[in-house]
């Protein structure tokens, strides 16, 4: 698996990241929302360094202007409901790719810590020879992404597997590691320390789909 670190060198991304993890922030939903999203127009740019282009001539008002466009098709497919703000972000600059959903989430039997990831929803394209983007804010246990790629991949084979999460554990890394293709990329804004025994992240930011969406029952 190829992993991309982007945070590494400062930059703007580095401001929005810090404004996530500020408790006092955080209270405001619709601002954790849109820092949600521009980190996601980040991580688009970036990945699309990646995509093939191709050659095409365009018709200016004053001439012809020789120049490239993306070639590949691409499939934006979000892991419901965290994934919706991050989502936009790829959406607001793959603004004609396909789009797809998905539900996963943890069910504690005996609400102890131990879980199973369901994977109840799905509604997506085919992205048969297409690049699918699969976008999650947070990478904890790396279970919910395994889950969900293979509930997707069982008849279709994409081109190539982009996995975008704003933040990582490494355990969550190593687990994707051993369980996914060596031809997926991963991409992380920005990587944390370990998962507590909770398997949260650590220093992490808390829940990312209630601190957007408002908390859940």
């Amino acid at each position: 698996m190829h992993i991309h670190y982007i945070s590494e060198k400062n930059s703007i991304l580095n401001h929005f990241l810090t404004q996530l993890r500020d408790v006092t922030i955080q209270k405001d939903s619709m601002r954790f929302r849109k820092n949600i999203e521009r980190i996601g127009e980040i991580m688009a740019y970036e990945l699309s360094k990646t995509l093939e282009y191709k050659d095409i001539s365009v018709q200016t008002p004053l001439g012809i202007k020789h120049t490239t466009t993306i070639a590949d098709n691409v499939v934006l497919c979000s892991i419901l409901r965290a994934g919706l703000a991050l989502h936009q972000g790829f959406m607001n600059f793959f603004d004609d790719a396909e789009n797809g959903f998905v539900s996963a989430y943890r069910h504690h039997y005996d609400n102890d810590d131990k879980f199973e990831i369901l994977v109840e929803y799905q509604a997506a394209p085919s992205f048969q020879d297409k690049n699918l983007i699969l976008i999650d804010p947070m990478l904890a246990t790396g279970q919910s992404l395994v889950a969900v790629l293979h509930k997707l991949h069982l008849e279709q084979k994409p081109k190539e597997i982009h996995i975008a999460v704003v933040i990582a554990a490494p355990e969550g890394i190593a687990f994707l590691k051993k369980n996914l293709p060596e031809n997926c990329h991963l991409w992380v804004a920005a990587l944390d320390e370990k998962l507590n025994e909770k398997n949260y992240i650590v220093p992490g930011l808390g829940d990312a789909g209630d601190l957007a969406y408002g908390s859940k029952l």
